[in-house]
């Protein structure tokens, strides 16, 4: 894939003049006539397409057994996995469409190969509804790279496109905005009728980093900013704009917990983890991923903010236990800068009190849960829904479900593995 940075990346000024507001009910027991709803619609979190519930299986008009005759048949070649905003599906775009999973229990719930294998490396759910993000990908794109295709399963069609002068690195969605992210800006959307609100510059982003919060009501979004080692919060609620200097190299991972309190980030090194207030930019937590140098693949935080997942290039899903208090969160009291040493005063290595003796790594946090995997292989991680539970998929189409214990620690139990890509696990 080419890098296209040094264009001008400023949108379609009017992408479609004539998008509607997208419908995002589910599909119910008895198929309903659909109406468009009106601009100010926002769903609600029971807006459920993609069904999970064991006793109400899909139906087939919905979600039809695939043709065994056809391209589907074929091992694909995967491009792009993502999960969804609350961790319960993930998506996988290959060189022949998608494909939409659940994750407890694991099965595949829907797939849409197009015609002349177009090929899609990128796919954003919205939750679980029939609304999708696609960009194309691979050797026979479906999609021009530039294009951010929103896709309406309902209508088994786009339904409205951006249009930009560079190549797509990623897109994040919530109910009321498209945040789509190019080399070296962000654009942020509104979601009834795209209308641009907003766009930010950004150091070289290749990678396509970004991550907003999924809290109604509350809207931050946290990218790289100008300079190596720096984010940027943007705070839509308060209008106000947080510059937080992580680390001293460059951004390789971070991840924002639901309600956008919480930052984790990784820097390039990947040996240190660092647990940021998005609303002051102080530092609470710093967490020791190893000694070594290594690649952060992916960061999650649990929905209760109480554990932090990373995994990297090591080979080993690692398990945190956040010292955060909740009740401290959510104000902009201090606008002082993060407070690099307030990972020793919160240390909870046994070696501690001999701090001042011992090089730096002996006084950081280290993991109390490990899964050991293929070391280089590309993995990423979130926690499932059961109660001390971590998903974790692989570009090699592996799928595993594990579980912790957060009394002992150390390795975690495999509860569950599949692999993806293989046409006999489908259905």
């Amino acid at each position: 894939m080419s890098t296209l940075s040094s264009f001008s990346s400023q949108p379609n000024p009017n992408p479609n003049p004539n998008f509607p507001s997208p419908m995002l009910e589910p599909y119910l027991e008895q198929q309903q006539e659909m109406q468009p709803d009106p601009p100010d619609y926002e769903p609600q979190n029971d807006d459920v397409y993609y069904s999970d519930d064991n006793n109400n299986p899909p139906r087939s008009f919905v979600f039809p057994d695939p043709d065994p005759n056809s391209v589907s048949g074929s091992i694909p070649t995967l491009l792009h996995v993502s999960f969804n905003q609350d961790y319960g599906c993930f998506a996988m775009g290959t060189d022949q469409g998608f494909r939409i999973y659940n994750c407890d229990p694991f099965r595949e719930i829907f797939r849409r190969d197009f015609d002349c294998n177009g090929g899609i490396g990128t796919v954003e759910m919205l939750f679980r509804c029939n609304i999708l993000a696609l960009v194309g990908g691979g050797e026979t794109p479906q999609y021009p790279l530039n294009k951010v295709m929103i896709w309406d399963d309902h209508q088994s069609r786009c339904i409205g496109e951006l249009s930009f002068r560079s190549e797509v690195r990623g897109v994040r969605l919530r109910r009321d905005r498209i945040v789509v992210v190019l080399e070296q800006k962000i654009f942020v959307y509104n979601f009834a009728d795209l209308k641009l609100l907003h766009q930010i510059e950004t150091i070289a982003n290749p990678k396509g980093l970004c991550a907003v919060s999924q809290v109604a009501g509350s809207f931050v979004l946290v990218c790289p900013g100008l300079q190596k080692g720096q984010v940027r919060v943007e705070h839509y609620s308060s209008k106000t704009s947080k510059f937080i200097l992580a680390h001293d190299s460059r951004i390789a991972c971070f991840t924002l917990s639901l309600d956008g309190n919480l930052l984790a980030t990784a820097s390039s090194k990947g040996t240190l983890v660092r647990i940021f207030n998005t609303h002051d930019g102080t530092l609470l937590q710093e967490v020791r991923r190893g000694a070594d140098r290594a690649e952060i693949y992916s960061l999650a935080i649990s929905p209760t903010a109480q554990w932090l997942a990373v995994s990297s290039d090591k080979g080993t899903v690692h398990v945190f236990n956040l010292k955060v208090s909740l009740g401290n969160l959510g104000s902009d009291s201090s606008d002082s800068p993060p407070d690099r040493n307030l990972a020793a005063t919160t240390s909870s290595s046994s070696l501690s009190f001999i701090k001042g003796v011992l090089p730096k790594y002996f006084n950081s946090e280290w993991s109390v849960a490990q899964f050991r995997l293929l070391e280089g292989a590309r993995y990423i991680v979130a926690f499932g829904h059961q109660k001390n539970t971590v998903v974790i998929l692989g570009l090699d189409g592996s799928f595993y479900r594990c579980k912790f214990d957060p009394a002992t620690g150390g390795e975690m139990t495999q509860l569950d593995y599949h692999n993806f890509l293989k046409p006999e696990e489908a259905f």
